[in-house]
């Protein structure tokens, strides 16, 4: 098993269910055209890199996901300036545009994305940082190029469970990716995200697990009515707080859902 990217046992029979109330087929449409639209413009944004203001691309992410009909809430503590560790549970794909509203990040994502058409050349270009999950001697390079980042002042965003879940059970943080925070002396920030239907039950819709098709969900999220995200963001870990990543990990490991909504939600 690989340790970036351990096996999951959520699949899409077993675990997803639809909302109890569907978007017309042509809303749905409309909303993952919005979102294409917006993705185009982010594209074509791209060549300007940094010199974007953080605030722009806050909100742009959080426009792609309310373009695919999901509100967004965010509460919690603010993201520190500097170089930060973000991690968070993995549920979706909206998950990536969510944790890039609380703060833009460069992603870690497995490097068989960089071989994708298209979209391996946009992440390249967008900063992703590629780990080779089938290579374990390659992994202290990887922990490596991750601490250079942070200390360079930049964020990296990670999810440590290494596979998406349904939300309503959830994997544990694996513990290599905090070592690079170690390493940096930077912050570790946890968020957790969590997906719930208008009356507040959990909302599995949005979960992209087992061997879901990436089509197969965005049509299940733009055909979904009433799906919030909410988005818990934890106070910073502080550098030197743990003396080793395995506690590090299990500090930032959040909770499992209770159900319990706390905060106030923007």
């Amino acid at each position: 098993m690989s340790v970036w990217l351990p096996g999951a046992p959520c699949t899409p029979r077993g675990c997803v269910e639809p909302t109890a109330r569907a978007a017309a087929v042509p809303l749905a449409v409309l909303r993952l055209a919005t979102v294409g639209l917006l993705l185009l413009a982010g594209i074509a944004l791209l060549p300007l890199g940094p010199r974007i203001p953080a605030e722009p691309v806050r909100r742009w992410c959080r426009w792609i996901v309310r373009a695919a009909g999901v509100r967004v809430r965010i509460a919690g503590a603010a993201a520190p300036t500097g170089g930060l560790l973000l991690v968070a549970n993995h549920i979706s794909w909206l998950d990536v545009p969510l944790l890039a509203a609380v703060r833009p990040a460069r992603m870690l994502a497995k490097s068989e994305i960089r071989r994708w058409p298209v979209a391996g050349a946009l992440a390249a270009r967008g900063g992703v940082l590629f780990i080779d999950r089938d290579r374990l001697r390659a992994l202290p390079e990887t922990v490596a190029a991750v601490a250079g980042v942070l200390r360079g002042g930049a964020a990296v965003a990670a999810f440590p469970e290494g596979s998406t879940w349904c939300g309503r059970a959830q994997g544990h943080f694996r513990r290599a990716v905090f070592q690079a925070a170690l390493d940096a002396g930077v912050p570790v920030q946890p968020v957790r995200i969590r997906y719930r239907c208008a009356g507040g039950a959990p909302a599995t819709a949005p979960a992209f697990v087992g061997d879901d098709t990436l089509l197969a969900s965005l049509w299940r999220v733009a055909s979904a009515r009433g799906v919030v995200a909410e988005v818990e963001v934890r106070a910073p870990l502080p550098p030197g707080c743990h003396r080793d990543r395995r506690t590090l990990a299990r500090a930032a490991q959040p909770e499992a859902d209770t159900g319990r909504q706390d905060g106030h939600l923007r």
